[in-house]
């Protein structure tokens, strides 16, 4: 075992008389909290024609240890999956439901995708739909009928064409890397990579949810002050559905009554806990430590967390998502609500390796935050998520501050991974938010599968949200999108490249849904407007708006099927132009202004994007 590796037997509990602690590395070293345990006894075995390594674990025929992921010499290893990359589809639905919000526990899959296996039984199929993901644990393959059926439900009602894989089956065992758990029988079997050897050889499973509880009172006045966590890694946990388990959209509003058994959540993977988990925690730091190799988010701070402090840390191959702040519920308590906390020059990058759907940021009820020069990447679902308010009610995440991150990757990953899932934003926002602002930040390459591509999206009741000095550029279906909200300004932005339009709004409503002014939308294809204009209840003015093939006019240009004239007359854009606005290099996403650029007279300022991410 390398020196500084602490498997814990059980999590750390800090309360309040742990209060002004500090944990840090000592010197060079940076210790890492593990929630796994070591595999040894490693013997070469063949097996149904496979040249296999094999480890013998009592403890999963003897008891409930049935892990999901394993780490071999510090990389993720892969559950024997099918297939071995890219994703099958499903072909088509039994008896779909009567609303889209109740999913089923069978579907019909293509010829010869899948086989009754002698295994199947022990494999789950992981599906995507629309925002989420749903993991089904496999009873039956009928291969005549071509179905498959499943011990629980997905979260909503499936489609034809949602992408799925299948993981945990013996069969599947193909591929360097990939490894399969006989739980019955309490044998864990890998296939090696290229150079490893059983001498050479560390490998954990993760046994905790959770490392470390933070526990407070808020109720009584009791908080865990003033820890320090420094140089510390966070590593080597996981959850999964316990039997029974049944938590999931009734946190969206989606269901009433009893709950079914499902396998997900109703958005952002919210119910999946984190690796440090928080409550009633104040002036708390976490400086240069890293979460990493987890099947959770990787820190939760919930009720009754302020002014705590997340700075220069990494988030990295992560089952879930980055940092959970904040809670579902609206607290009417001041002691339990959970604000005027700040993330810093932070790295969250590589998630949603067992929930697809998870957020690197998710911000809950929760006001007065700042979330300041950090680079998030390679995720699934969205970069950062605020508000837990559909529609025009009670909420509390107001006077937030979103300024010079860099967020890239978002829905199909750096690796060319996806587009698997829809619905998503570089920023996702709910609720009533005033004095909201997202300021100078830089978003790009963001993709939705079938919709919902988007930059910044300002979903349900979003309303009271300033979006100012943001670059936006290459996203599927949107530089900006509003489903409906209200008071919302957008002005001095770059909004670039977007594929099918590049800016979007959805519902008409008796009141003005935003101002769009002194931005420039810049593209070369699809439309320059999607969705509903209708109803005019909407300001847009001394805009640059040019669109770059080589066949596009002036004359040609079309506000929602209007001419300038006729969007003029309708009172829109009266002192906008059409015009190229002279950036240094579009091509190559130099978006700064030439000198004579004419989007300079109608009043936009050059937008600095050098401090953008990690200072």
């Amino acid at each position: 075992m390398r020196a500084g590796l602490y498997l814990l037997p059980s999590p750390l509990v800090l309360t309040p008389e742990d209060s002004g602690l500090s944990l840090a590395a000592y010197r060079d070293e940076q210790p890492v909290l593990s929630g796994g345990r070591r595999i040894t006894g490693w013997k070469p075995v063949t097996l149904a024609g496979k040249q296999l390594w094999s480890a013998q674990i009592p403890k999963t025929r003897d008891g409930p240890w049935p892990f999901r992921e394993l780490w071999v010499n510090g990389r993720r290893a892969t559950r024997a999956r099918h297939p071995h990359q890219g994703y099958l589809k499903v072909a088509s639905l039994l008896e779909p439901a009567a609303e889209w919000t109740k999913g089923q526990n069978q579907f019909r899959f293509e010829q010869d995708d899948l086989h009754a296996w002698k295994t199947v039984t022990n494999a789950e199929v992981i599906v995507m739909n629309r925002w989420v993901e749903s993991r089904l644990p496999v009873t039956r393959v009928d291969e005549v009928a071509k179905v498959v059926e499943f011990g629980k439900r997905s979260v909503f009602q499936l489609e034809a064409g949602d992408p799925y894989y299948v993981e945990g089956a013996f069969e599947f065992l193909a591929q360097p890397g990939e490894w399969y758990l006989d739980s019955a029988k309490g044998t864990l079997y890998y296939l090696p990579r290229a150079g490893e050897r059983p001498a050479n050889l560390e490998v954990i499973a993760p046994q905790l949810p959770q490392l470390v509880h933070l526990t407070g009172k808020p109720a009584a006045g009791q908080f865990v002050e003033r820890l320090a966590f420094r140089g510390l890694t966070f590593a080597h946990t996981e959850w999964c559905f316990p039997e029974g388990f049944d938590k999931h959209k009734a946190d969206l509003g989606l269901i009433s009554g009893p709950k079914a058994d499902v396998g997900g959540f109703g958005q952002a993977a919210v119910g999946v806990p984190a690796a440090i988990q928080g409550t009633g925690v104040r002036l708390c730091s976490f400086e240069g430590c890293s979460f990493t190799h987890m099947g959770t988010y990787g820190l939760e701070l919930a009720g009754g967390c302020v002014s705590n402090r997340l700075s220069r840390c990494d988030f990295s191959d992560l089952g879930a998502g980055g940092l959970k702040l904040g809670e579902t519920a609206i607290r009417s308590q001041p002691f339990d609500q959970t604000r005027a906390n700040e993330i810093s020059d932070c790295h969250f990058h590589d998630g949603g390796k067992m929930f697809a759907s998870a957020v690197a940021i998710w911000l809950g009820q929760s006001p007065d935050n700042r979330i300041l020069h950090n680079l998030i990447e390679d995720f699934y679902y969205t970069g950062i998520s605020i508000g837990w308010t559909w529609g025009y009610g009670t909420a509390l995440a107001s006077n937030n501050l979103v300024a010079f991150n860099h967020v890239r990757h978002i829905g199909k990953k750096s690796d060319g991974d996806g587009p698997i899932l829809s619905d998503m934003g570089g920023i996702y926002t709910l609720g009533g938010q005033p004095g909201t602002r997202i300021i100078n930040n830089l978003w790009h390459d963001i993709a939705g599968l079938r919709y919902g591509g988007w930059g910044i999206y300002f979903d349900e009741g979003s309303s009271g949200i300033l979006a100012e000095s943001n670059v936006v550029y290459r996203t599927t279906h949107g530089g900006f999108h509003q489903h409906y909200g209200q008071t919302n300004t957008l002005q001095n932005n770059i909004f670039a490249f977007a594929r099918d339009h590049q800016i979007q709004r959805t519902r008409a409503e008796p009141h003005l849904s935003f101002s769009f002014v002194t931005n420039i939308v810049y593209f070369d294809s699809g439309v320059l407007l999607g969705g509903n204009w209708a109803a005019d209840q909407y300001r847009t003015d001394w805009n640059i708006y040019f669109d770059a093939r080589t066949n596009a006019t002036p004359e040609s240009m079309r506000f929602a099927n209007a001419t300038l004239e006729q969007w003029r007359a309708r009172g829109h854009d009266l002192h906008s132009l059409i015009a190229d606005p002279l950036f240094r290099a579009a091509q190559q996403y130099d978006f700064r202004l030439q000198t004579n650029s004419p989007a300079l007279p109608l009043g936009f300022q050059p937008i600095d994007l050098t401090s953008v991410g990690i200072r």
